[in-house]
């Protein structure tokens, strides 16, 4: 069934406080994708941000961003009041999220929740923090740890809970009770509007589409709680972190950081630590997107002390063994690949014999008038096909900063033309392709341009910021969706 979906973070979603959440909004979005024909909804990665504000780079694997929590919904249950909710300034632009006012102002009004929350607490909150318990109890331990030490990376903490002493983690889990309480209470009212919210997709027609990233932070409780399986010296330093090599978009590669899988160590106990972690995402969404799917080939490790990712090596990854053992104990799970840059034959293979679809980028498709890969003609059904991704400028950005040449193809191609938009174009060559599944940025439907961008790779300070404005995503909008989904066959008529 040929079907459609459109890319769009909680976090870009309206919201009178400061950043998109799990509340009313979300809804209004889930009828505007079932108003507009669409089948998925595909979001970012929904874990709390660290240094920097990528959901790519979080605390935990695991655990809900407490920005998502949606403070209405919180005074509807009187753990907060609506003159609290205002008293704190969130930000000062609807348009775009100021992380830092965030940072400031939310956990402060979480606060306010707590002291309601621990007077009354839910006769389910204990058994959520039970079944929860194998992340959630080191996740907690985590960050009132980190407040503890104000904030600093649990590299900087004392050698002893850094080491994970006996006496230190006992001392600390007693001395830190209260806070450890905060946090698992923030998590219990992030998964409850989360289910809900799903829920109310689900009923509706709509699947969401979550997103997996491969690495993990390393100032997070993941690597902390589980130190033997990662590349970390004797103390407990990184020896060489991820990224990738330099190309013609970057000369010095980008180096992101992240610690590395000792992928042998995780062999010898079955990948347990991965299949706690797809287990508990294909629990989270209804399917599973898995970014930077070549890692899982071979993976390039950068010296730890390294400026640049020039002096990066490729080391062979675990391979279809890693992807073997998860189905073996989880069955045959619903996912996406991200199969993006230069593929080797030894990535295709592992495509292949995974069986996942992968994904095809229309924007990469016009750089040369060779027979690419990403020109919609050659797609084949067995694929996922976007204008962009997270990583992408907008339709429009990226036609007007294109070479002549490439945005000359692109037009002679799929026959652009302002009149229409440039965006409607694009979307039409995805939508109009062989792919089974389209997926179509929201920036991309609402024509803007390169200031709606999410992310621009290898930079900070202003990326994961885009939001959508109250009432861009109207019914006008949706019925003209609805028109090229039927038009192209995915939606079908009622």
């Amino acid at each position: 069934m040929r079907t459609s979906g459109v890319l769009m973070p909680i976090s870009s979603l309206p919201s009178p406080y400061g950043i998109g959440t799990l509340g009313k909004e979300a809804r209004r979005f889930v009828d505007f994708l079932v108003e507009g024909g669409q089948t998925y909804w595909q979001i970012l990665p929904i874990c709390p941000t660290s240094y920097g504000d990528s959901p790519y780079q979080s605390f935990s694997s695991f655990a809900g961003n407490p920005y998502f929590i949606d403070l209405e919904l919180l005074c509807k249950s009187k753990l907060l009041t609506k003159e609290e909710c205002e008293s704190y300034e969130f930000g000062h632009s609807q348009r775009y999220v100021d992380y830092g006012m965030m940072y400031q102002a939310r956990y402060d009004v979480l606060k306010k929740a707590y002291a309601r929350f621990k007077k009354r607490i839910p006769s389910d909150f204990e058994a959520f923090c039970e079944e929860q318990a194998y992340w959630l109890d080191e996740y907690a331990l985590f960050m009132a740890i980190k407040n503890a030490n104000g904030g600093v990376s649990w590299m900087e903490w004392p050698d002893d809970i850094r080491f994970r002493k006996p006496a230190a983690m006992k001392k600390a889990k007693e001395e830190c009770r209260e806070d450890i309480a905060f946090y698992q209470m923030l998590q219990y009212l992030f998964f409850e509007q989360w289910k809900s919210l799903k829920a109310y997709a689900n009923e509706r027609g709509i699947q969401i589409i979550g997103d997996v990233p491969i690495y993990v932070a390393l100032d997070s409780a993941d690597v902390w709680a589980n130190p033997k399986q990662f590349y970390l010296d004797k103390d407990l330093k990184p020896i060489s972190v991820a990224g990738c090599p330099p190309d013609a978009f970057s000369e010095d590669g980008q180096l992101w950081g992240n610690p590395l899988f000792r992928w042998d160590v995780m062999k010898k106990d079955g990948y347990d630590w991965w299949t706690k972690r797809i287990s508990a995402m294909a629990n989270l969404y209804d399917i599973v997107r898995i970014d930077h799917f070549r890692g899982f080939d071979s993976y390039y490790a950068i010296p730890a002390k390294d400026t640049t990712a020039k002096n990066g090596e490729w080391k062979v990854g675990p391979g279809m063994d890693l992807f073997r053992n998860l189905e073996k104990k989880l069955g045959r799970l619903p996912i996406i690949v991200e199969d993006l840059g230069l593929l080797t034959p030894s990535v295709v293979k592992l495509l292949e014999d995974s069986g996942f679809p992968g994904m095809k980028v229309i924007q990469f498709a016009f750089d040369s008038r060779e027979g690419s890969d990403y020109l919609p003609h050659n797609y084949q059904k067995h694929c996922v096909a976007y204008t962009g991704t997270h990583d992408n400028d907008t339709c429009i950005g990226w036609y007007h900063s294109a070479p002549q040449e490439t945005a000359l193809f692109a037009k002679e191609y799929l026959n652009l033309t302002a009149k229409e938009g440039i965006n409607w174009g694009l979307m039409r060559g995805v939508w109009a392709s062989a792919a089974e599944m389209a997926i179509v940025p929201m920036q991309d439907i609402l024509g803007l341009d390169s200031s709606a961008r999410m992310n621009t790779p290898s930079t900070l300070g202003e990326n994961w910021k885009w939001r959508a404005l109250p009432g861009e995503m109207n019914h006008r909008l949706a019925k003209k969706l609805m028109k090229y989904m039927i038009m192209y066959g995915r939606k079908r008529m009622e």
